[in-house]
């Protein structure tokens, strides 16, 4: 049901454009320092990659005070020559618009499907307006396996530094795969492709007064896509270089709103999830390269700090759902010295598993048990950063590889407790 695009100039742009082939958008919030880089590259991209193609760009702004929209319309590319264009290039059209609804990422997505619906685009796009390492090849790496491969998702495939993106690597990769059966590697990467058949789908759903127009929206695209047999494949963008979190800072909100959103899709898809046995590869694009990236700094003494007191105030309260095997671990972890101190993919795996029953059994707010979380994920991040000290960016990767496994393996557990 169409009920975000009201804005009269933006149903008259539309009018004035009638039908495009290809949609990129860009949510923002305050990012005038940042989104100038972003628009310049999908234009450039656009004339690089679909000269030939109706290309439109869709600013979906938050209410932004720094002048966000102004940089998006007054960015340009004025010499296409100097990005080796020498074809003719399509005019892009660009619309800047306030979106509607909960303030959130989701909604500013949901104006962006509206729009691509009104013009029956083909594929679809879209990218953070904070990406400092986007190229005019993104563009083409997530729209062309739609245009050219019949795809209806592409998800971006990254470089990251391996201390960066530790609730992927953690908890959001190892339960996505071994709940749905695919190795989609970034679930949450924040840049993807779609299909114009696909965003007509999303429009469907009836989440938009949800947490999925807060912060859910896009582990909610990705396993959407996937649950419903659409086809998915991933593009390799290289590195993504943004505002890097230091992952033994206080995530608890992050870490709430990530794992509170697959959660509540595991709610949506059991008759999906119950059946699928082990995962398979998808079909990966794009060439692989080495690239450089921005370090990240951990203070592992302070993580496991965090850890000790988290397991010293809320032992009482996990005993209440969690089993005997794994309270009586945190009981001696809190012992551990520095050297020592390890949580195992296996205890990792139960532990997760053991937050989901207790999510889906109601045993209290879930806001408050998903907080508690937060202390355990911390032990476990810097169990895991002692562990890849030495490690390299392969070795790392063969690592997240173990802990998918072990999800994998120990899901009986899920499924046999779930009713």
């Amino acid at each position: 049901m169409k009920n975000v695009i009201l804005r009269d100039e933006i149903m008259e742009k539309i009018k004035e454009i009638k039908e495009a082939d290809i949609i990129v958008g860009i949510p923002s919030y305050n990012n005038a320092n940042t989104i100038g880089h972003v628009v310049r590259a999908v234009q450039a991209g656009f004339g690089k990659y679909f000269p030939d193609k109706k290309c439109v760009l869709i600013n979906s702004d938050g209410g932004s005070s720094d002048g966000t929209t102004d940089v998006v319309h007054d960015t340009t590319v004025d010499d296409y020559g100097s990005i080796l264009v020498h074809h003719r290039v399509s005019k892009v059209f660009k619309l800047a618009t306030p979106y509607n609804g909960i303030p959130g990422k989701g909604s500013a997505f949901r104006t962006i499907f509206e729009i691509a619906d009104s013009l029956n685009a083909q594929a679809c796009a879209v990218v953070d307006s904070d990406l400092r390492s986007i190229t005019p090849e993104w563009i083409e790496l997530l729209i062309k396996p739609i245009i050219g491969g019949n795809f209806d998702y592409v998800a971006p495939l990254y470089h990251r530094h391996k201390y960066d993106g530790t609730i992927t690597n953690s908890i959001v990769y190892p339960v996505t795969r071994a709940l749905y059966g695919k190795r989609l590697r970034q679930p949450i990467g924040g840049d993807f492709g779609f299909s114009g058949r696909l965003a007509r789908y999303y429009l469907t759903k009836d989440v938009w007064e949800s947490d999925v127009a807060r912060f859910g929206i896009d582990i909610w695209m990705t396993t959407t896509a996937i649950a419903n047999d659409f086809k998915v494949c991933q593009s390799f963008l290289g590195a993504k270089i943004h505002d890097a979190k230091d992952p033994g800072a206080d995530l608890s909100a992050m870490l709430y709103q990530v794992v509170s959103a697959t959660l509540d899709l595991m709610e949506t898809y059991p008759e999906v999830w119950k059946r699928v046995k082990g995962s398979e590869p998808l079909q990966s694009l794009g060439f692989q390269y080495a690239v450089g990236l921005e370090p990240v700094s951990v203070n592992i003494d302070r993580m496991i700090d965090k850890f000790r007191l988290g397991v010293k105030e809320l032992i009482p309260l996990w005993s209440t759902f969690m089993p005997e095997e794994i309270t009586d671990f945190l009981h001696r972890a809190q012992n551990f010295k520095k050297e020592e101190f390890r949580v195992t993919d296996e205890i990792w795996a139960e532990i997760i598993y053991t937050f989901a029953l207790a999510a889906h059994k109601k045993v209290m707010n879930k806001e408050h048990l998903l907080k508690s979380l937060t202390p355990l994920y911390i032990g476990r991040t810097a169990s895991f950063v002692m562990d890849a000290w030495e490690s390299s960016a392969d070795d790392v990767e063969n690592k997240i590889e173990q802990l998918c496994k072990t999800f994998e393996d120990k899901k009986t557990m899920l499924i046999e407790n779930w009713e």
